[in-house]
């Protein structure tokens, strides 16, 4: 059961990536205003598909605990992600206003990658650690 629950965050991070996937062009427009009032420096969203990606790694990293410690299972939470973005950016191909973008897809798997790359260091894995119950601990 807790295993189940630990993949709980990545399935709401993914539909709420679905969410905004889903918003037509003008839409997204009038969002991000309010992304720029937290993070003055984004001026697209190209910053946005970075971020959230970044997020669904560490959400994914988090379920596949502890396999995800290892380079191969670290690969394996950045291959999900660049896959779950395939299917984003496929979705988009539906919504008006807005189309399939390659450099998207690569915003994704380079905020999937940094993530990784974050969680080689000590300190934020035994962070990330402390999360899990005690008697599933690694």
């Amino acid at each position: 059961m807790n295993r189940l629950l630990r993949w709980l965050p990545a399935i709401v991070w993914m539909a709420v990536i679905f969410y905004l996937s889903h918003q037509t062009a003008g839409d997204l427009g009038t969002l991000l205003p309010f992304f720029q009032k937290w993070f003055p420096w984004m001026t697209s969203f190209d910053w946005g598909h970075f971020f959230v990606y970044f997020v669904l790694a560490i959400a994914f990293y988090w379920a596949l605990l502890p396999k995800s410690r290892t380079w191969a299972g670290k690969s394996l939470v950045v291959l999900l992600c660049v896959l779950y973005g395939v299917t984003d950016e496929y979705h988009q191909s539906f919504v008006p206003g807005r189309a399939p973008d390659i450099l998207d897809l690569r915003n994704d798997a380079i905020g999937a990658a940094l993530a990784m790359i974050a969680l080689s260091i000590p300190a934020l894995d035994r962070l990330l650690q402390r999360t899990v119950p005690p008697s599933k601990k690694y």
